[in-house]
């Protein structure tokens, strides 16, 4: 694992400290656990006689470490060094706690953001007459508002009728939503009008362990009911996993 020093972001090289996984220190024990590490040396001395041994001659008292943590999983740390006694009672370490959740889930949109948007895949290829609308959309929960108002500009413009335009963008968002939560990542829309039939698509860029669909067979789950309005309002739809994502596509024909 690579860290730095606050201290050391202003330079114009930034220096970078490396630990192994493996070093039995605070910061890999709060990744591990998911659980914050936090003492003064004294207290820390048994458990970590080698990395307090560290800490002799320097002005740390006491120390932090917290991990990162973004949609319930631990995707990094942070280690706090303190020059004055700690008290670390319960309200200390929820904020501390509280700031690992932050940083996490800036982190964690911040990859997303810089990530290239989505590439669709799906297999239902608009014939050469069709008329095709495309839009990346952000990793951001505010974006599902940006993709309805796209699609309905868009079906307006195409000339459909309000009752089909209102259901493409119910399911839309549906899906949309889907692809924030499940995915966390950014993902495309394709709306594509060939003839009667409005056939849209969106696509994300989730890991092979974060789906943006899940089963239909329980009425109670809480993300899953989305898919199961798109199911009962649409012609078709289907959904398709690969090594990079996740595409989910409906048509509603006129």
């Amino acid at each position: 694992m690579r860290f730095t020093a606050t201290e050391r972001t202003s330079q114009e090289r930034v220096e970078w400290c490396y630990i192994d996984a493996y070093d039995d220190v605070p910061l890999t024990t709060a990744i591990r656990t998911g659980a914050p590490v936090c003492g003064a040396l004294k207290q820390l001395a048994a458990r970590y006689p080698d990395f307090v041994q560290r800490q002799l001659g320097t002005t740390t008292v006491a120390v932090a470490a917290i991990p990162l943590v973004a949609a319930s999983r631990t995707i990094g740390g942070y280690v706090l060094f303190f020059e004055q006694g700690q008290e670390f009672d319960a309200l200390q370490r929820l904020e501390l706690t509280r700031v690992g959740e932050d940083l996490g889930g800036e982190l964690r949109l911040a990859q997303r953001v810089r990530a290239d948007p989505p590439t669709d895949t799906s297999d239902e290829r608009p014939s050469p007459g069709a008329t095709v609308a495309v839009l990346d959309v952000a990793a951001d929960p505010a974006a599902v508002s940006a993709a309805r108002k796209f699609l309905r500009r868009t079906l307006k413009d195409w000339g459909i009728d309000d009752e089909t335009t209102d259901t493409a963008v119910l399911c839309l968002s549906e899906l949309v939503t889907n692809a924030l939560i499940h995915a966390r990542t950014a993902c495309a829309i394709r709306a594509v009008l060939d003839g009667s039939a409005l056939t849209v698509t969106v696509r994300d860029g989730g890991s092979p362990g974060a789906a943006s669909t899940v089963p239909l067979d329980d009425p109670l789950r809480v993300h899953g009911r989305g898919l199961q309005l798109v199911d009962s309002l649409v012609t078709r739809w289907r959904s398709q996993r690969d090594s990079v994502g996740t595409t989910v596509w409906f048509v509603l024909e006129s």
